[in-house]
């Protein structure tokens, strides 16, 4: 009789021996119960295989879904488009994508590792791809434009011409309207003629008092 207590080799974690002991429930599954259960339940083993990688996915990054969904038939949704669901025998893992030219068969495998392998290699080009387009989408430095700084508004000035001309203008409107004495060759000749006057009866006074004086005495 074997001791339980003396290991006979090395042994396995629990993790490994409840895996192996689902696996085997699932498989009796099959036969006595619904296959409905016996698929969920090979694709909950999946999961709980990619539980690291979903782990591993950056919490910024919500274009994976990492859910089983129930139905008539259980699915495995990675992201939108992609997942993974059990074959017609039961035991077949289908890894498959929606595209607009129709579903795609991205791996078919009866070895959970290797289905878990494929998902991986999925959801690491998933990631790059994002990175690229983020890239891309990004605006470059020398397209920035500046925000406009609030100002007064500044005060409209005229060219120095156009001062220069508007005033001479406004000059000469107020030469035109603006009362004063009259000009013209008129009243200058008026003032000439008085000024003339004066002078030839200043010149008349003169001549006649020397000529005149001898005689009219002191």
């Amino acid at each position: 009789m074997t001791d339980p207590t003396v290991s006979t080799g090395k042994s396995k974690r629990l993790s490994e021996v409840v895996r192996e002991v689902k696996i085997a429930a699932a498989e009796r599954q099959d036969v006595v119960v619904d296959m409905k259960e016996a698929d969920r339940a090979r694709l909950e083993l999946l999961a709980e295989e990619l539980v690291p990688i979903f782990d591993e996915v950056p919490d910024e990054n919500e274009q994976f879904d990492f859910v089983i969904s129930s139905g008539l038939q259980p699915r495995l949704w990675i992201d939108a488009v992609a997942h993974v669901q059990m074959g017609p025998d039961r035991r077949t893992y289908r890894f498959v994508r929606d595209t607009r030219q129709g579903r795609i068969v991205m791996a078919e495998t009866g070895d959970m590792m290797r289905a878990a392998d494929s998902v991986t290699h999925y959801i690491a080009e998933r990631i790059v791809e994002r990175q690229r387009f983020l890239e891309t989408e990004q605006v470059r430095p020398e397209t920035y434009v500046a925000p406009l700084q609030e100002t007064k508004p500044a005060e409209k000035t005229l060219p120095a011409k156009a001062v220069t001309r508007g005033s001479r203008k406004g000059q000469e409107t107020t030469r035109r309207r603006a009362p004063g004495r009259p000009s013209g060759f008129p009243a200058a000749g008026i003032w000439w003629f008085l000024f003339g006057a004066v002078v030839g009866a200043a010149a008349l006074f003169i001549t006649f008092r020397e000529t005149l004086g001898p005689a009219l005495g002191p």
